[in-house]
């Protein structure tokens, strides 16, 4: 299994543990709001909470070295579901960073040219 498909079987399943095993040690996270950097054990306690769901789960691209994915992600505190686009490196087999981009999609988005 790749180590994207892996993390995103860990995220949707709230599965810590499985989580802990495919996070490096040195596991940074910048996400694309607040300016913060969260480590390992923050992304632990975030994922435990079961505190978001994905669908569309996409690789687009995976080495050794990085990956990038894009999924639909829904938050629990009932926030506007957001488009996302992970940026990950790997080390030593793990994710050691990811990096986000993302689009928030209200409820009446219509893809233009649709109508």
């Amino acid at each position: 299994m790749s180590i994207i498909a892996a993390y995103n079987d860990a995220w949707d399943n709230a599965d810590a543990d499985a989580l802990a095993e495919i996070l490096h040690d040195e596991f940074v996270f910048n996400p694309h709001v607040g300016g913060v950097t969260m480590g390992k054990s923050d992304a632990l306690g975030f994922a435990g909470a079961g505190g978001t769901t994905s669908e569309g789960n996409r690789i687009l691209f995976e080495n050794d070295d990085v990956g990038v994915s894009h999924s639909v992600v829904h938050f629990a505190n009932g926030s506007t579901s957001e488009a996302v686009l992970f940026f990950m490196k790997f080390k030593d087999g793990k994710i050691v960073s990811i990096e986000t981009g993302a689009t928030p999609l209200s409820d009446d988005y219509r893809l233009v040219g649709s109508d």
